[in-house]
């Protein structure tokens, strides 16, 4: 063999080990799902549904929230037992953990959300909100809910109050901050029994908690801080709740039976109700409202729904137990 065919048969596998290692870096658009029986965070691509990246995280990490460039995602390392004191802070271009955040004395980081290059996470173990500064790797904000199992929260678009989900308490919490003095006062708005779930309506005027342990949805006046409405869904033991982007519906997942309930959201009545498999938990709706993503955790599996027909169009596979889920743009 010449020395210019040697030459050129390295040069081919080069490239073609450079193209392979092309295909693994994260697509834009993106979907993140944590398997919490494995705790690692997943990289999909959604047009294949194929794997793309595995990145290892804390211990049983349950939510994920992504920053708006869509770089940085962080997962809140729940632990076995509501012990987990942690945050995995992720980089999705290199697909790598790059920071492990202490939270001590915090515990039991659960849900999260992204607002403005910070990440407002409960710690339910901590009955506490808390704010994670990603530019400056701490955190910057904790206020205390008061109440038991503050478990996921929403935030308002301009940031000036939050709202917790807190299931022992049969409460949501609102924490509003004063635009004149920078204070924040405390509302404990009664639920149902065991609101987990809960969502803010894209206009800002409700949030909708799904009360896990008695089969109804509580409908809270954003602005009034008052409960306005208790819709009757008959769940079994409802996970999370979701808007679509344009409000006309809500979305509901049943850990129970595994069902994923559709309402409307102006009518406040059922549209359809179709059964995914064992334990439906975490959902995401992509963008334009197209199509959402449910995890069925007791199946090990995503189900993909069309949300124009209400139909499931497919499922796949990132491992064992999965959960958080969040879109990358």
């Amino acid at each position: 063999m010449t020395r210019g065919i040697v030459i050129w048969m390295m040069v081919g596998v080069l490239a073609t080990g450079m193209a392979c290692v092309a295909q693994t870096k994260a697509p834009k658009p993106a979907l993140v799902v944590l398997d919490k029986e494995e705790s690692e965070l997943v990289i999909v691509d959604p047009r294949t549904l194929q794997i793309v990246g595995k990145v290892k995280t804390g211990p049983v990490p349950h939510e994920v929230a992504v920053s708006g460039a869509g770089k940085i995602a962080v997962t809140t390392n729940y632990g076995a037992h509501q012990d987990g004191t942690t945050l995995s802070v992720i980089d999705l271009v290199e697909q790598k953990e790059i920071h492990r955040v202490d939270l001590l004395p915090l515990r039991g980081p659960h849900g999260i959300v992204f607002l403005a290059g910070k990440f407002y996470f409960t710690a339910e173990g901590s009955n506490a909100i808390a704010r994670y500064d990603a530019g400056k790797n701490q955190v910057d904000w904790t206020m205390p809910t008061s109440q038991e199992r503050s478990h996921m929260l929403v935030v308002t678009h301009d940031g000036q109050a939050v709202f917790t989900a807190n299931v022992v308490s049969n409460t949501v919490t609102c924490l509003a901050k004063d635009a004149k003095n920078g204070t924040w006062s405390t509302t404990q708005i009664a639920t149902g029994r065991g609101p987990e779930g809960i969502d803010l309506s894209p206009d800002g005027g409700e949030v909708w908690a799904a009360n896990s342990g008695d089969g109804t949805v509580s409908v809270i006046d954003a602005r009034a801080k008052k409960l306005i409405a208790t819709l009757d869904v008959k769940t079994k033991h409802s996970n999370r709740l979701k808007f679509t982007p344009d409000g006309k519906l809500v979305l509901i997942s049943d850990i129970g039976n595994g069902d994923l309930v559709v309402v409307d959201a102006g009518s406040r009545k059922e549209v359809k109700r179709m059964n995914l498999g064992k334990s439906a938990e975490g959902i995401v709706i992509v963008p334009d409202g197209s199509r959402a993503y449910v995890a069925v955790s007791g199946d090990d599996r995503v189900a993909v729904v069309d949300l124009k027909t209400l139909t499931v169009i497919g499922t796949f596979s990132t491992g064992k137990d999965p959960d958080g889920l969040a879109w990358v743009e």
